[in-house]
């Protein structure tokens, strides 16, 4: 075969794949929703000629070819098995795989962060609270505790970084949750830990905060896979997760208020089980207030639980110990605005957080 007919076929092949790519974007379906990542498509944007001329057409153009890109899903998952097998790289985009657990570096110890939230818990037991209030601190480690030192990746001293916590928090009671929890209390392509495998935990906190909890519980397993966020940022060809959740009598009876929305709802959202966040089923989600009340309580202690979204699933598992728990996410709502649906007397209070926000407590106002 000559130079020249051999140039013709490949500028030829070169410009069928060409054509055939850019009529796959504009004509094959593309979801608005991008689910692997939770998150909306990047709009085709529209064209004018100041968008043009400053640039920003271009630039939010870029953007919607790489999420309506063909076969995209595809391609991510071969980018992340190239990148961890061939180029043997310890992660990608951040998120690393080890014994079949997924995982998000998190490093390192931010110890200004800690004291930004320290100090945001303070204004809030300054500003709120009596002697009559009893005040509670427990600390969650996030999965890498479990994981990353031993398989070589960078970690933090979660020892010290609990008792850099409990030290700047001495307006709190500390209690250690850290000792009960183990790797497999976590879910495998997702950040949260597992509510089946943490009744244990619930018990001692339970008990160091002067209640007793019920344990008989039934578990139940949600029909749906759960493919967590770590699942979608890595791109790995991995199995899902299978979720459970827990009922028993209190948690069936209890009354749960919705103040966000100002709507009653119920413990567990099924509508949200079946939707790209499962785990979202626990409480609806990051709530910013909400309140359960059960009404076949053995006690008239009440609690409030200053929370991130660990705290969904542990929360109906402390129920059948309090007549009230009111939730209180304080990434989402402002302290100052409390008062206005809280009331404060004689309730137990719990600053439950994980290291993950506690790391980055520039979320919480």
């Amino acid at each position: 075969m000559n130079t020249k007919k051999k140039d013709f076929i490949l500028c030829t092949m070169f410009a069928v794949l060409l054509a055939g790519g850019f009529l796959l974007c504009l004509f094959v379906p593309k979801e608005q929703y991008l689910f692997s990542e939770r998150r909306m498509l990047n709009p085709m944007p529209e064209l004018s000629a100041e968008g043009v001329w400053s640039g920003r057409f271009m630039t939010d153009f870029e953007a919607h070819t790489v999420d309506a890109f063909p076969f995209r899903e595809s391609f991510r998952s071969i980018k992340a098995l190239t990148a961890l097998k061939v180029f043997r790289r310890q992660d990608n985009n951040g998120v690393y795989l080890t014994e079949g657990f997924l995982a998000s570096l998190e490093y390192p110890l931010n110890e200004a962060s800690l004291a930004r939230a320290e100090e945001r818990f303070r204004y809030i037991c300054e500003k709120y609270l009596t002697d009559e209030n009893k005040v509670y601190l427990s600390v969650i480690p996030d999965k890498n505790c479990f994981l990353a030192r031993q398989s070589g990746r960078p970690s933090m001293d979660y020892a010290d970084f609990e008792k850099q916590m409990a030290d700047k928090a001495n307006f709190a009671e500390y209690i250690q949750i850290s000792d009960l929890l183990e790797r497999d209390d976590y879910y495998k392509t997702d950040t949260h830990w597992r509510q089946e495998k943490i009744t244990d935990v619930a018990q001692r906190l339970a008990q160091a905060m002067g209640t007793g909890i019920s344990q008989d519980y039934e578990i139940h397993t949600l029909e749906q896979d759960f493919y967590g966020v770590y699942h979608g940022q890595a791109a790995l060809p991995l199995p899902p997760d299978k979720l459970l959740y827990v009922t028993g009598q209190d948690i069936n009876n209890c009354k749960t208020y919705n103040w966000q929305e100002k709507k009653e709802m119920p413990v567990y959202e099924m509508e949200k089980a079946a939707g790209p966040d499962p785990y979202e089923m626990f409480l609806s989600g990051s709530l910013s207030l909400l309140t359960i009340e059960n009404p076949g309580a053995r006690t008239d202690k009440k609690l409030i639980m200053f929370r991130d979204s660990f705290g969904s699933s542990i929360a109906p598992l402390l129920i059948s110990g309090y007549s009230k728990i009111t939730l209180v996410d304080i990434r989402y709502i402002h302290p100052d605005y409390l008062d206005q649906f809280i009331d404060f007397e004689s309730c137990d209070v719990l600053f439950l957080y994980s290291t993950l926000v506690l790391n980055h407590s520039d979320t919480i106002k």
